[in-house]
């Protein structure tokens, strides 16, 4: 049901040819050390890519290819030590019977603990200084000296153990001193020396992940590769976005200039470290459309049908030259497998209505079009679970998810237009005016007042996000005649503001009120206190709803009067308010917040629980003008209890 959001080697993309050519790059140099960069957004689909180089380099005796990951490392172990590690691991492993190999890389390691020592010693400086070592000093320095010592086999006891540790001190003056750049060149002789003993062509490292790593990490990745495993015979192919690579070089150089003629000091240093770039680029219309056949047919057939490798092929030679097609042809489809499934026909269909505005709202981004096709799915499995699937058309259910996705206010409207009787005539008047049909064509007649030109045809109404709501409405199918209840149901993750409005009825009104104007929430004071518990209960929820999800706070937002007045006639209220406002975003708050509540928190032990609200407000230093107000109240308030 749900597609895998991993790596993976099929490809849907024909990232091949991407692969390939990493691979060609990499091959014709041999000799000479090499970093190529695979670049592109979170989910573009870099990590695939490195399996394919992978599985491309998989059957070549001459050339030795090793994956890393520094993200899964990260918090654990220093990176270049681990990146190393990995590497040289890596080699013992693939040339398990090559002795002079293992000897080779046994003084690469016993170089590694010593590194790793010295970046210990760095960190407790002071205390080695003065000859009072930190009990975390200790400690590390016992793991690398017994390291070290295993490194070298013989003679590992426990009184040259405790003699190791109480030279530590002595040797890590000396690497202070003036042996980091001997070290340095010393290991990188020796890693040389590694690749030779290895009877090997290439040494291919995949590093993944590296923009999920914490800038310190990522540059220090980097740099060990730069530094100390740049050398003949070894290639780097890095999979990262330059975005993110960009942010870790300036965070980690906080006193670098902005720029530099036309290019920033953060990209000149990226291109320093990577010879070689590869940009996987955004997908356009056609291989969007493409890409969204091929999940669904992959939902539906699996990964091992006939139809979905058939239809992979065909794809893949449509993907070869995307500009000069819209997508898989039904007849090329038809002619391979003799008929188009089922299945097929309905992967075709729904890929058509979607991919246009799903390419530009995407961003061309493969994982968010997964993600998209993902959550479509499980929705339906809900709706079956539930007992209402056959209530749910799937394109209808596309179009609406394509609104709340990249239009939520259009949903919004939407949501709240249908919650008593599932038709929206708002929105049936926009699909009648983008289609250019008499507005008498559509069940539900136009909203009351809207204009129509001279042929009698229905305007646009006012919606939200208008020119992008037209270009949606002329998706097909129409959602008018439809029943969007079950729809804005399965859809209402999203966001929780519908709980309590599609649940009013007749206080929708009052709930209008309330969110209104300061004047006009005192004028229905009287109705307001009027309410049952179980009517007043659902109109704070609603109020609440509005104002938690209000874009911005440092103005008065919109239901925050109303809150207050209906928790001063319903004093049961009272708490749930107090641990709303306890909740509010400090960062995001205005001064509005500390006024306006005396009358609803007029008893002691509300007033006193809002005072301490008031005092800790007061105390923080993360947001200036509100602890000016609510120090300024809590100063006033002190002068009234003392009167």
């Amino acid at each position: 049901m749900i597609v895998a959001d991993n790596e993976t080697a099929v490809d849907l993309l024909y990232y091949q040819a991407v692969a390939r050519t990493v691979v060609r790059v990499v091959a014709e140099e041999s000799d000479e050390p090499l970093s190529v960069g695979v670049h592109g957004d979170w989910g573009a689909g870099k990590s695939s890519v490195l399996m394919m180089v992978e599985e491309a380099l998989a059957g070549s005796e001459r050339v030795l290819c090793v994956r890393f990951n520094g993200w899964l490392f990260q918090g654990f172990e220093d990176a270049k030590a681990v990146l190393i590690e990995t590497v040289v691991d890596e080699l013992l492993r693939k040339r398990p019977k090559h002795r002079k190999l293992a000897d080779q890389a046994e003084k690469v390691l016993r170089r590694v603990d010593w590194m790793k020592v010295a970046r210990k010693a760095s960190a407790y400086g002071i205390s080695l200084a003065t000859g009072i070592p930190h009990p975390e000093t200790i400690r590390d320095l016992g793991a690398a000296a017994q390291a070290v010592l295993a490194r070298g086999g013989e003679g590992a006891t426990a009184e040259n153990l405790g003699k190791l540790v109480e030279g530590s001190n002595d040797f890590l003056r000396e690497v202070e001193e003036d042996s980091a750049p001997e070290q340095m060149h010393a290991f990188r002789k020796e890693f040389g020396e590694l690749l030779e003993r290895a009877d090997i062509d290439r040494l291919v490292v995949l590093v993944d992940d590296l923009d999920r790593c914490l800038p310190e990490i990522a540059i220090e990745t980097l740099e060990a590769i730069r530094l100390f495993l740049f050398v003949p015979r070894a290639a780097f192919v890095i999979a990262a976005d330059e975005g993110m690579i960009e942010y870790a070089v300036r965070q980690h150089f906080p006193d670098l200039p902005v720029t530099t003629g036309s290019a920033t000091y953060a990209r000149n240093y990226l291109e320093k470290l990577i010879q070689v770039p590869f940009r996987l680029p955004s997908l356009g219309y056609a291989e969007t459309r493409i890409y969204v056949t091929l999940l669904l047919v992959l939902n539906d057939c699996g990964e091992e049908s006939d139809e979905f490798s058939e239809i992979v092929g065909l794809a893949r030679e449509v993907l070869r030259r995307p500009w000069k097609g819209l997508g898989l042809e039904r007849a090329a489809i038809g002619e391979a497998l003799g008929s188009v499934p089922e299945a097929v026909e309905r992967a075709l269909e729904l890929s058509g209505r979607i991919a246009p505005i799903l390419a530009d709202g995407a961003r061309g981004n493969p994982r968010q079009i997964k993600r998209f096709i993902n959550t479509m799915m499980l929705r339906l499995a809900i709706a079956e679970e539930r007992g209402f699937r056959d209530e749910l058309n799937i394109s209808v259910l596309a179009k609406i998810m394509l609104a709340e996705q990249f239009a939520p206010e259009l949903y919004d409207a939407m949501a709240r237009g249908s919650a008593n009787t599932g038709a929206f005539e708002e929105l049936d008047a926009l699909e009648a005016a983008v289609r250019q049909e008499p507005a008498g064509a559509s069940e539900t007649k136009p909203a009351d007042g809207k204009s129509r030109d001279a042929a009698g045809e229905a305007s646009p109404p006012e919606l939200p996000n208008l020119e992008w709501a037209k270009q949606w409405a002329a998706i097909e199918p129409p959602v008018a005649g439809h029943d969007l209840r079950p729809y804005v149901f399965v859809t209402r993750d999203r966001r929780s503001v519908f709980g309590a409005v599609t649940s009013l009825g007749g206080l929708d009104e009052l709930v209008a009120k309330l969110l209104g104007s300061p004047l006009q929430v005192r004028q229905v004071a009287a109705e307001v206190a009027r309410l049952r518990t179980l009517e007043a209960e659902q109109v704070f929820d609603a109020l609440r709803a509005r104002v938690r999800d209000a874009e911005e706070l440092a103005e008065e937002p919109a239901g925050a009067r109303g809150l207050a007045e209906i928790s001063r006639h319903h004093p049961f209220l009272r708490p749930a308010l107090l641990a709303f406002l306890k909740d509010l975003p400090v960062s995001r708050l205005g001064p509005w917040v500390v006024t306006g509540w005396a009358g609803t928190f007029a008893e002691e032990d509300a007033k006193a629980e809002f005072d301490g609200l008031l005092d800790a407000w007061a105390k923080q230093d993360e947001n200036r003008p509100l602890k000016a107000a609510a120090t300024a109240a809590t100063k006033l308030g002190k002068r009234r209890g003392r009167r």
